[in-house]
């Protein structure tokens, strides 16, 4: 492709960054392994879950308030049983490839891409080990901008930091309820439901992503 062409294309994109959700979207956690847990410590199927994700004990470690630490120990102590919150905690992910591509696809046509997640005080160190951070530009984590998902002032902090409208800004969230914030502002979304669904979004939006 010729400079000219290249100008010309760049000069068509409509979008100017691409936000991702990490969790159920860049990276993957496996269900078999919280129901192996409950199963050898014979909880009730579903219930490390139930604690876990109880607003009393998410919110305040998601906005930063308390450590991920303090949050599975406190998910222990709703379990009554420490050991089998201790092991949940240490729950492997695993990365999306093709997402991860997908990224690296943007970023090489000059469209920027970030991870905006309901994170703990641990995000930084996973996304290193995982080596997720070297695929995407900017991270916002909730648990450091003190603000979750999905509060308008949540994407307005984004939106400020990448300096750009809401109208060059796309969202992709798993959870159709973390869309709303996005939705208010302005800003294109899509219900992410597997990666090609999200190409074709893509396209539509003007991003010269392939099929």
């Amino acid at each position: 492709m010729t400079d000219a062409a290249s100008g010309a294309w760049h000069a068509e994109i409509m979008i100017r960054a691409v936000v991702f959700d990490l969790d159920g979207v860049l990276r993957h956690f496996d269900p078999a392994h919280v129901a192996a847990i409950e199963e050898q410590h014979g909880l009730p199927d579903g219930s490390v879950h139930r604690a876990a994700f109880a607003p009393e004990l998410l919110d305040p470690v998601v906005t930063g308030r308390t450590s991920r630490a303090a949050w599975v120990r406190s998910v222990g102590e709703q379990l009554g049983n420490p050991r089998a919150a201790e092991e949940w905690g240490r729950h492997p992910s695993v990365p999306d490839a093709g997402m991860l591509a997908l990224s690296d696809e943007l970023r090489a046509v000059g469209i920027r891409t970030a991870i905006l997640t309901n994170g703990t005080d641990t995000i930084p160190a996973e996304l290193r080990e995982s080596g997720i951070d070297r695929h995407v530009d900017a991270v916002f984590n909730s648990a450091e901008i003190g603000l979750a998902k999905p509060d308008v002032r949540a994407f307005q902090h984004v939106l400020h930091a990448l300096v750009l409208p809401p109208h060059e800004v796309f969202f992709t969230d798993d959870s159709v309820s973390k869309l709303a914030g996005a939705d208010a502002l302005g800003i294109r979304t899509h219900h992410y439901a597997g990666i090609t669904g999200l190409r074709a979004a893509l396209r539509l939006a003007g991003a010269p992503v392939s099929g």
